[in-house]
Order: structure tokens, then sequence, then C-alpha cells
């Protein structure tokens, strides 16, 4: 008994002496607010000394405008006085009279002619109830006297009373409250109500190192008590799995390069060949900045794509429309990160090819938001520049980052893209929903965009990929939209991405 009293906390020993009492009595008579006396009794029964019990129950309590008629009454009371003193006037006289508003004059009058007190004969109220009888069809004062109440506890009188006040405004005010008792263990039972020492020591401190401790003890710890979950900071897992791509990118020899996410439809289409009447620059595919329009880069460049443009280059025919410069300064939120790769093309010098470069970023797109589509979303970006590259290589390089990801099983198809030839779409086999998702596009820039950007010289290897896509098997997530959704406890939940 000795060794549990010696391993009680200050808060503990302080309810021990009215552990016989209810949880308002101790926190009553031992001076501790609420939640310091839960915590003594949450330890207390770590200890098994009592067995905490919790119950929520469905509480009726006294709203805003109960306080105000529980003080002067209910309106159909107040009426009733008028019309007492008023009987056989017509309507508007007693709504004069009692200065009600319409809204409450029409709920008490309503009301009394329920209740059989009142009854309206010719534009005129006539009093029909007896005095001794009115004070008992009132029960709705009553009830407002007894609040709060547990509604499970109520009569069916009183839920039916319940019932009609519930549907007045503001009368009411129906919640749930955690009802909290607790059982006294035969352990408890020995120790409460003991008057327990105060005086054991909590903690070390260099004063006593140096000066003693004289008669008093230290208190006992138990090390196999519970404690409340400490939940540090962390990286989001997504940002987690974009650290982890990132190593294996610079891992394979690549650099990496950013950019703003605002960008001219100059160096997000026009550099990348797309017409500028191709639908992927419609308004319900991109997110144009309205009423702003962006600068164009030297008039060697731009000239340069407006041939290709118009006209073509070595045996291309181009486009063959009118490229409009007003129509390249439009200022657009990003819709791939290719435009980074285009824009690293023209800051490259002839000594640092040949050249790898990659990117993680986000891109946007006005996409019907479902289970495999957002229209803010990360992509994974990447280029190599060689004089001798081919597509086998490309699909080598695709095939290394999707393994080291965790996909083993990936296919290629042939597709088309405005700026790459050869170009093939990548796609993975997505377990939970038995078909291939595609995960973005690859191929080997069109010499339409390289030529402009670096000269005939070097061949260009480009690949997009839908990052989110790629990492949503890993997490077992179902759908895109859950995966910032923000909820705390899936946050910390979640496994972190895998380690190299």
């Amino acid at each position: 008994m000795d060794d549990i009293l010696d391993s009680l906390s200050l808060i503990e020993r302080t309810v021990v002496p009215y552990l016989h009492k209810s949880l308002n009595e101790i926190i009553e008579k031992s001076g501790l607010d609420k939640t310091s006396v839960l915590r003594a009794l949450s330890f207390l029964e770590n200890k098994k000394i009592l067995i905490l019990k919790s119950e929520q129950k469905n509480i009726v309590d006294i709203g805003v405008n109960g306080i105000h008629y529980k003080k002067n009454h209910l309106p159909e009371r107040n009426l009733l006085f008028v019309i007492e003193n008023n009987d056989r006037k017509t309507i508007q006289e007693i709504r004069a009279e009692s200065k009600m508003s319409d809204n409450e004059f029409k709920v008490a009058l309503g009301t009394l002619k329920n209740k059989a007190l009142i009854e309206l004969k010719e534009g005129k109220i006539w009093l029909i109830g007896k005095k001794e009888e009115i004070s008992k069809r009132f029960p709705e004062e009553l009830f407002l006297e007894k609040l709060p109440m547990n509604i499970d506890e109520l009569d069916e009188y009183e839920k039916k009373v319940l019932k009609d006040l519930s549907s007045r405004r503001d009368i009411l005010e129906i919640h749930q409250e955690k009802i909290i008792t607790f059982e006294l263990t035969e352990i408890g039972k020995k120790i409460a109500g003991k008057i327990v020492s105060t005086d054991l020591i909590e903690e070390l401190t260099p004063e006593m190192i140096k000066n003693g401790i004289g008669n008093k003890k230290f208190r006992k710890y138990d090390l196999t008590a519970k404690v409340p979950k400490i939940n540090g900071g962390s990286t989001h897992y997504v940002n987690q799995a974009i650290e982890y791509a990132t190593k294996i990118w610079t891992d394979m020899g690549f650099k990496e390069i950013s950019g703003s996410m605002t960008e001219t439809s100059f160096w997000n289409f026009d550099v990348l060949f797309t017409p500028q009447d191709h639908p992927a620059r419609e308004m319900q595919d991109t997110f144009f900045i309205k009423n702003v329009l962006g600068k164009l880069p030297e008039k060697s460049l731009v000239d340069s794509i407006k041939k290709v443009h118009e006209k073509g280059i070595d045996g291309s025919n181009g486009w063959g429309y009118k490229w409009a410069e007003e129509e390249a300064k439009k200022v657009l939120l990003r819709t791939h990160t290719t435009c980074l790769s285009a824009r690293a093309l023209t800051q490259l010098k002839k000594e640092n090819f040949p050249a790898k470069l990659f990117a993680i970023g986000k891109a946007f797109r006005n996409e019907t938001l479902d289970w495999s589509h957002l229209f803010e979303f990360y992509q994974t970006e990447g280029i190599v520049v060689d004089k001798n590259v081919n597509l086998t290589q490309l699909l080598g390089y695709l095939k290394e980052f999707y393994k080291k990801m965790g996909f083993e099983k990936i296919r290629f198809r042939p597709s088309y893209f405005p700026y790459t030839e050869p170009s093939v779409e990548i796609e993975i086999f997505h377990p939970e929903r038995q078909k291939w998702l595609e995960l973005g596009g690859a191929g080997i820039f069109r010499p339409e965009v390289t030529e402009p950007l670096i000269g005939k010289e070097y061949k260009v290897l480009a690949w997009g990929q839908g990052f989110e896509r790629i990492i949503l098997d890993y997490y077992k997530i179902k759908d895109l939209r859950n995966m910032y959704s923000n909820d705390i406890q899936n946050l910390r939940d979640t496994k972190t991405w895998m380690k190299t």
C-alpha cells in the first residue's frame, strides 16, 4: 500500500482524500479544475486504483430566447395576460396592446388557440379557459425551469413539450455531453479518503545535490504507465516521394532545373511546335491570366519560332498559318513542365553538351476532377541532349526510373505529341483497379523544336510524367483527391516513402 501511495503524483495525492465522492464533489473539495481532476483520475486508473467510465448523453438545455422567456414568460403567457384584461376585443386591438412582433403574436395566438384557452369569433378574441385551468396549460414554462436535462430520462409528456419547443427558434439547445464516472477497485477502496503526504520530491535539483534532501523522499515513478502519444512534425508524404525521385534522377547523373509556375504561351506552347489554334490552348484546358501579357525573348529566337510555325524547316511544311506575337505573349499557369526544358536548352552552352536535366514541379490544367485527374498536379520532367541518342536509350532511362520507384509492370504505347517524333505514352498496371494507368508522354524532340533552340547537331530525348499517379499505388490511395485532403490522422498514419 505504501508503495502505491509513494508513487502518486501531486494531483493524484490531492484527489485521493475525496475518491469516495462524485466527480463534481472532487472538483469542489480538491480545488483543482476539471481538466486536472480528470488527468489525476486517468493516472489513478493506470495504477488500477479505479476504473473510469464514459457515456455520451444527449442534453437539452435552455437557448438564448429560452433564457429571456424563462425570466419574462413565454409569448403565449404574456398574450394571455393582455387578453384577460381585454376580453372580446378585436385581433388588431389585442395585437396593438400586446406590443409583440408579428411573428411572436402569430405564434402566441396559435398556441393559445391550440390549448383551447381562446376562441376567435367575428374578428374578436374570446377567453374561454377557466382561470384555475390556465396555469395547468403551460407545462413549457415548468420544463424550462428544469433544464438542463438528459433527453433519455424525459417522460412521455416532457418529450412532447420538447418537440413543441424545439420547433420554435432558439428556445432550446441540444448537444452531446460526455458524462464521466468512476468505480473504485479493491485497492482504490482501501486508499480512498486517506490523507496522503504532499512532501514527496518530484524532481532532482542542483540545490538538492549540493545540500541534500533531509528527511524527504522521492516519489516513485511507474515507467510502464501509459503516456499520451506525441506526434512530431514531419515532411508530407508527397514531398518525401519527391525527395526520393529527385535522388533517383541525380544518382543517374541528371541535374535539376526549376522555373516559374506562370509562363507565356511562347515558352509553354510555341517553342514546342504546338500550333496557336491547337485545342490544348483553349480555355477549357488552360488557365490563362486575364488581361496580362508577358515579354518575348530576343528577336532572333522569336523569328525562328515564327518561321517554323509558318513555313517549317528542312523539308517540314510547318503549320501553314500566320503566327501571331500577341497570342504568344499571353500569360498562363504552365500546363506542363516541358517549358522548363525548353528554356534550359537555350541557356546551355556547347561545353555543357552532352547534358541530362530533370525537374519535378507543378503543372495546371482545367481538368474535370475525378479519381485519376487533378487540376493542380506534379510532373517529373526530363531531357537528355546528345548527338547520338535514340529511342532505345529513352525507354531505358524510363524503365530504370520506374524500377527504382517500385514498378516492374510497365509498357510503352506509340502515341502522338506535337513536339516529339517518335512519341510514346508510358503506362503502369494499377492492381487495385485492374487496368493500365497512363502516366505521361515521352519521345524525341522534333527538329522544329531543337533547331531554333540549340541547332541541328544535337538530339533531345524528353519526357513528362504525372507524379501523383506514380506514387498512387505505393500509398494505397485509390483516389488522387485524397492525397491532399490534409486529414491529420491520415498524415500521421501514412507510411514513409522507401529509403534508398
